[in-house]
């Protein structure tokens, strides 16, 4: 059974900084991708950034690009999230997933955490 845990979400202003963590439970933390997407009151769940196992490969959400960096600590078995210039619209659950492969999309992550808020007033 593979949990995963999110935290570091909040309540910031525009422009601010936050970065998200996600610990996984599974054993063999480095053999799979982790993404992370998020979903806004009344939007569908959107992909924002995905690394692979050893974290060599990355790719971003461009509404995100340039502004939110994704990393991961295999030996803590944790991929974090840094956002940066936070906006109003970056407002939303964050959720991480795990994945067979850096992907953009849903269907390609298996298990998911509970997810954390993030709010960003202006």
């Amino acid at each position: 059974q593979v949990q995963l845990v999110e935290s570091g979400g909040g309540l910031v202003q525009a422009g601010d900084s936050l970065r998200l963590s996600c610990v996984a439970s599974a054993r063999t933390f480095s053999s799979y991708a982790m993404g992370w997407f998020r979903q806004a009151p009344g939007k569908e769940r959107e992909f924002v950034a995905a690394i692979s196992g050893i974290g060599v490969v990355t790719n971003y959400a461009d509404s995100v690009k340039g502004r939110f960096t994704i990393s991961r600590d295999n030996a803590k078995k944790t991929v974090y999230l840094q956002m940066n210039s936070l906006k109003p619209e970056d407002t939303a659950v964050y959720y991480c997933g795990r994945g067979v492969r850096v992907r953009n999309t849903e269907r390609d992550y298996d298990h998911w955490g509970q997810g954390t808020q993030v709010t960003v007033s202006s």
